[in-house]
């Protein structure tokens, strides 16, 4: 219930939904209201469309990043959180799609590559039943640069960083494994690490996929749509914190 409730949730609380809202009832409301509401609903889209709130936004999940990699170590495991394919992609072409946060894959293809990890865990399912569930299509990557394929294990049932961090940590105690890496987006990763102590599973951290930029308010003054695209991950991140910590599942 909390996964499906989550989502939606997610789709509501982000500022185009809610510019909508201002704007519908500033075209239905009663007057003197409407004019402010409409006002109201651009304004909103306009703010979270420019640069420098994005950039803050994103300054805000990633600093100070949560880095704790120890340099010179080989960790028993790296666990790499999904996120990282285009499943739409993938299901109407047929071939593997990669998204933005591509920098995790290729962080732990470099870790395994090096010895700095012995085994990865890669831990991502599908929100629909797909043949290309995302665990397996990122292990079939790994494999094909090099990687061989007993050092590479699938989780692919997780739908959410929880449910990563909890299937990730039977599997890491299954094998007696006593140290662990976590690779994920440097916004993602106080969420993730947050996740991973509600186990008990002490972990290293290794952010990847930095978003912000100079100070906090850096950028043009133009509206820019990838603008606001960044504003509403950023703010579905901070959601997800809340949430996260309201249930219980992050500490």
């Amino acid at each position: 219930m909390f996964f499906f409730l989550s989502k939606i949730l997610d789709v509501l609380l982000t500022p185009l939904a809610w510019a909508v809202f201002l704007l519908v009832a500033g075209l239905t409301g009663k007057k003197p209201w409407r004019r402010w509401l409409a006002v109201g609903g651009i304004g909103v889209l306009l703010f979270f469309s420019l640069e420098p709130v994005s950039n803050a936004l994103y300054r805000s999940l990633e600093s100070p990043p949560l880095r704790t990699y120890r340099a010179g170590t080989t960790y028993d495991v790296v666990i790499l959180l999904g996120g990282i394919t285009d499943e739409r992609a993938e299901e109407t072409w047929g071939e593997r799609a990669f998204n933005e946060n591509n920098e995790r894959l290729l962080e732990t293809y470099d870790l395994l590559r090096t010895g700095a990890a012995r085994f990865t865990i890669i831990s991502g399912g599908s929100l629909a039943p797909s043949p290309r569930v995302e665990a397996r299509v990122l292990a079939d990557q790994l494999i094909a640069w090099g990687i061989a394929p007993e050092r590479v294990i699938v989780e692919d049932h997780a739908r959410n960083t929880h449910e990563n961090a909890v299937l990730s940590a039977a599997i890491v105690r299954a094998r007696g494994w006593q140290s662990v890496l976590i690779v994920t987006s440097a916004c993602h990763m106080p969420r993730a690490y947050g996740c991973f102590r509600a186990e008990d599973l002490p972990v290293d951290t290794l952010p990847v996929d930095f978003r912000s930029y100079g100070s906090a308010f850096t950028g043009g003054l133009l509206p820019r749509a990838d603008a606001l695209a960044q504003s509403t991950v950023a703010l579905r991140e901070w959601f997800g914190r809340w949430t996260y910590r309201v249930r219980g599942y992050s500490r």
